[in-house]
């Protein structure tokens, strides 16, 4: 039985980091293969990013109990970005160059992403992404395996609309790529069924935003008009705390004022006192009290890695551990662990979720997820109120927004592009582009 080995690496400028960990440059050993595992440890998003680099190496320890892969021992190199956006380049060129490693499990936010992303296609890394972020990407380096827009804020929408017959929409968001190009979509989607411009608010906020009196204060005037008003969150990290205590010291209720959240989960309803907040809801392809028996057995291994049975689960955490044996099945079927032989067999590969479907590889390297829509409890667990009729296809440019709405990405032949146009019969790029470069 094959112990899990680790490597943890400091934070900072590259040249402290190899004096730091002299060891870093060394090749892959023949019996290994390394695993790089970049998730934050410290700073504002520790507080949702640390869980995912356990859930990593807990799956890396599973699976060298089961033999390993291809007959070598996984070998996780685990380093902190520490939230800074930065540093996930640097490091990405650091655990790729010098480590060697053979795939990449990591970031949490849109914007360490595109840091990453330049980088990845450079050195012709792999890392799987596992968060909801805002589509408008498709890298041939990069498997999405969170939500694109369709799979979570879309459906979201819908059910605000139709469900529950809002007519007020509040768009809070932290100030940066996510948010800012999902609130697009949404606002786009919203005008399109009859919403008037003047029912939209949108905020933005710094990452570790704290002071939200004003700001809650705001909203409760702009739902005090009479129309049925609703908050949709892309709220990120750690100001989710000061953002959801605020509410319950104004007392903003979920029957008066509910909030859509699309990055808080168990992980950071953990912290706070949630019975004032039963009611309010978030989008997610996955919750911890859905009840399957997959689900029943990630739950207690992960109690057991963590030695800890509160340790709650999350929708990031089931996309991690669909990455994670979407990659080991990939390799099994290519037989080696090289980048190009892995994406040429990875397209088509499908997994087991948590919740009892099966996520699938498309060709625009998204994947097939359920959606669920859940209401807080007072135990800080969620509810599910509605959900998708099976397995939603991850789209990776929205029909809602000019320029977008005629790409598609496909990676594999012939068209072999991350952003062709339908209509012209071109690939704009090479590698991924934003829309915002459209």
């Amino acid at each position: 039985m094959f112990k899990p080995l680790f490597r943890i690496c400091c934070a900072g400028a590259l040249s402290s980091v190899i004096a730091f960990c002299p060891a870093v440059a060394a090749d892959n050993d023949a019996d290994t293969i390394k695993v790089g595992v970049m998730h934050s440890l410290s700073g504002t998003m520790a507080i949702s990013e640390s869980t995912l680099s356990q859930t990593v190496q807990m799956l890396i320890d599973e699976q060298n109990q089961k033999g390993g892969l291809l007959g070598k021992k996984l070998e996780a190199v685990v380093v902190d970005p520490a939230s800074d956006w930065p540093v996930f380049a640097e490091k990405t060129r650091q655990i790729l160059a010098q480590d060697k490693v053979a795939v990449i499990f990591g970031c949490w936010t849109s914007v360490s992403r595109k840091a990453v992303l330049p980088v990845v296609e450079e050195l012709d890394g792999l890392l799987f992404y596992p968060v909801q972020y805002e589509g408008e990407e498709s890298s041939r380096n990069i498997i999405y395996t969170g939500a694109a827009p369709n799979q979570q804020a879309i459906p979201a929408v819908d059910y605000l609309l139709n469900d529950l017959g809002v007519e007020r929409f509040v768009l809070a968001g932290t100030d940066y790529v996510f948010p800012r190009t999902a609130n697009k979509i949404i606002e786009a989607y919203l005008k399109a069924h009859g919403v008037a411009a003047d029912d939209i608010m949108i905020n933005y906020t710094p990452f570790g935003h704290s002071d939200w009196q004003s700001i809650v204060s705001q909203i409760k005037d702009f739902g005090s008009t009479g129309k049925k008003t609703a908050v949709i969150s892309t709220l990120n990290g750690d100001a989710n705390v000061p953002f959801y205590r605020e509410l319950a010291n104004q007392n903003v209720q979920a029957t008066d004022i509910p909030v859509m959240a699309f990055s808080v989960g168990e992980e950071e309803l953990s912290g706070i006192d949630t019975a004032p907040l039963v009611g309010h809801m978030a989008a997610w392809n996955y919750f911890e009290s859905i009840e399957t028996p997959e689900n029943t057995d990630f739950i207690q291994k992960w109690h057991e890695y963590t030695k800890n049975p509160d340790r709650v689960t999350n929708d990031p955490m089931e996309a991690t551990y669909i990455g994670f044996n979407l990659w080991v099945k990939a390799v099994e079927k290519a037989q080696s662990t090289d980048v190009d032989d892995v994406l040429e067999n990875i397209v088509g590969v499908e997994t087991p979720n948590l919740t009892g479907g099966t996520a699938k590889v498309l060709p625009n390297h998204h994947i097939t997820k359920p959606v669920y829509i859940g209401e807080i409890q007072d135990d800080g667990q969620f509810q599910v109120v509605w959900e998708s009729e099976g397995e939603v296809a991850g789209d990776a440019w929205s029909d809602y927004l000019p320029g977008s709405a005629d790409l598609e990405a496909d990676w594999t032949d012939p068209i072999n592009c991350g952003n062709y146009n339908t209509k012209t019969k071109k690939c704009l790029g090479a590698t991924a582009q934003s829309a915002a470069a459209h």
